[in-house]
């Protein structure tokens, strides 16, 4: 695959099935989904060369989210792609001469051509999203699911731990879009799943080695390879990390990065990691930042872009 590619690849015949499509690098310095998604793709068609009786059911397609910010390695140029997904900003793009536009507004329209286009070609009943991301924090393996049951069960299938309420907490992500039905066309799908899978830190190898074990599992779970298909070393590595973390926690605070906040989180603190209420966890204009409460700290950001300084997290039984 060559590295400005859109789709990073296509597998199967997508008959009798879901059509999976799995994301990689939405935010452009999260480089391992790539990665693992062109490995899913050498394994499946390796496989294909020698085991014919379980035929693919549905179809993959692996699709590379800000192909600008990636070539850049930064985690984006003008604005964070994943908080602008709404109706509004699309609309406001389609009806853009395309030669005006530029950055996270034209990676938006092509995005949202290629899923509309492989719908309009597969017509799929089901359709399943898979968004791989990774954190700038050590520790930070989770899926978040949507607020539907069918996610939920998905993202349980992905056997890392789950975050509940995650998805409410932050806006104009890809996942609430497509999950709302936007990306519909003429009444298909007709179910529209999906889950966000973190992997872990961006500079850590076994980060891709997570995301082909969750890429994997959402295969397993839509259906398109059989349960015991392609168990190997990456479905052993994700198991092993996700065993010592809680199985489900419920996101009960976003801290929210305005312009001109100048947030410094402070240095050493791991996802999972215990906090408590009142504990000094960074800086900004005004001053200390502190925990509202006790609770797991979840994504402290440890880079120069984003939307969210950290989040806090509790276990859910």
């Amino acid at each position: 695959m060559l590295a400005m590619d859109r789709q990073i690849g296509s597998y199967g015949e997508g008959n009798d099935g879901a059509l999976v499509i799995a994301f990689g690098a939405v935010h452009g310095n999260e480089q391992a989904g790539v990665q693992a998604l062109e490995r899913v793709f050498s394994l499946l068609n390796d496989r294909s060369r020698v085991e014919r009786k379980n035929p693919f059911r549905g179809r993959l397609i692996g699709l590379l989210g800000n192909r600008q910010a990636y070539a850049a390695g930064v985690r984006f140029l003008e604005k964070d792609l994943n908080r602008l997904w709404t109706l509004d900003q699309l609309q406001r793009i389609r009806h853009t001469p395309q030669e005006a536009l530029h950055g996270e507004d034209l990676e938006m329209l092509a995005l949202f051509e290629a899923v509309h286009d492989a719908i309009a070609e597969i017509k799929p009943d089901t359709l399943v999203l898979l968004d791989l991301h990774t954190t700038s924090a050590d520790g930070g393996v989770f899926c978040i699911p949507t607020d539907d049951k069918a996610s939920l069960r998905l993202a349980k299938a992905l056997h890392a731990p789950v975050i509940l309420d995650l998805f409410e907490g932050v806006g104009g992500t890809l996942l609430r879009f497509g999950t709302d039905g936007h990306f519909q066309i003429s009444g298909l799908p007709r179910q529209t799943i999906g889950a966000a899978f973190e992997a872990g830190r961006h500079e850590d190898p076994l980060s891709v080695n997570r995301s082909v074990a969750a890429v994997l599992n959402c295969l397993r779970a839509a259906g398109c390879i059989e349960p015991d298909a392609l168990i190997g070393g990456d479905d052993a590595i994700l198991d092993r990390f996700s065993a010592s973390l809680p199985k489900v926690t419920r996101l009960r605070h976003v801290h929210h990065i305005r312009p001109g906040d100048a947030f410094r989180m402070r240095p050493g603190y791991l996802n999972f990691q215990p906090v408590q209420k009142g504990e000094y966890l960074a800086d900004d204009a005004t001053g200390r930042v502190l925990s509202p409460q006790d609770g797991l700290i979840l994504m402290p950001l440890y880079q120069a872009k984003g939307s969210d300084g950290f989040f806090i997290v509790e276990p859910y039984n």
